[in-house]
């Protein structure tokens, strides 16, 4: 039986081994806000097919506190972003446990892939969720949270802290409020550029 895809489910512990091959599809379309693009999907975000779809990740708590969206909405709910000019793409294909289990090579060399797509679909902002990854695919060494100072592949790059339950660097109230501040900045800057043309 096939399951729908809005239907919530839990992968089983062979699922969860065997989705070290699976990948996420991108979610993209044109006239993009924002497009976050994640550092590589977690073995339970690569079973159930879905970005940031671990329990106890914090990106979509995050981006309803930030006003992104008008209610919270469920990994299995991702779809509905493209309506609000959002998508989810990640830097690096491959799933992994844990992010730190990819080399500074695989993050370079997905850091020129995702520099192709940005400048494929021409999002207002790309909004990397994961500072680390950042600075090694940019060679900034000193790059913060926030907007930076380069444009990626002719889009703003924002930084964002990474969302995972396991940054206890960032709460969810923080958390809210950096998501909420590029909402704001994106928006406006999403108006003035379609003004333009």
């Amino acid at each position: 039986m096939k399951r729908k895809s809005l239907e919530p489910w839990k992968p089983t512990k062979a699922q969860l081994l065997a989705a070290t091959t699976k990948r996420v599809p991108d979610l993209v379309a044109p006239n993009l806000i924002v497009l976050f693009a994640g550092i590589n999907p977690g073995l339970y975000t690569a079973a159930i097919g879905r970005h940031f779809g671990r329990p106890g990740n914090r990106f979509w708590p995050a981006l309803y506190a930030g006003g992104f969206t008008p209610r919270l909405f469920s990994p299995f709910e991702s779809d509905l972003l493209l309506d609000l000019n959002l998508g989810i793409t990640n830097v690096v294909e491959r799933a992994t446990a844990r992010a730190d289990e990819l080399t500074d090579d695989e993050l370079r060399a997905g850091g020129k892939r995702l520099e192709s797509k940005v400048r494929r679909w021409k999002p207002t902002v790309t909004a990397f969720v994961g500072i680390g990854p950042y600075r090694i695919i940019s060679d900034v060494k000193d790059a913060q949270v926030g907007l930076q100072a380069e444009p990626f592949g002719g889009s703003h790059a924002w930084v964002l802290p990474n969302p995972s339950g396991l940054n206890a660097h960032y709460q969810p109230a923080a958390l809210g409020k950096l998501f909420g501040k590029l909402r704001r900045w994106a928006t406006a800057e999403h108006q003035r550029r379609h003004k333009k043309t």
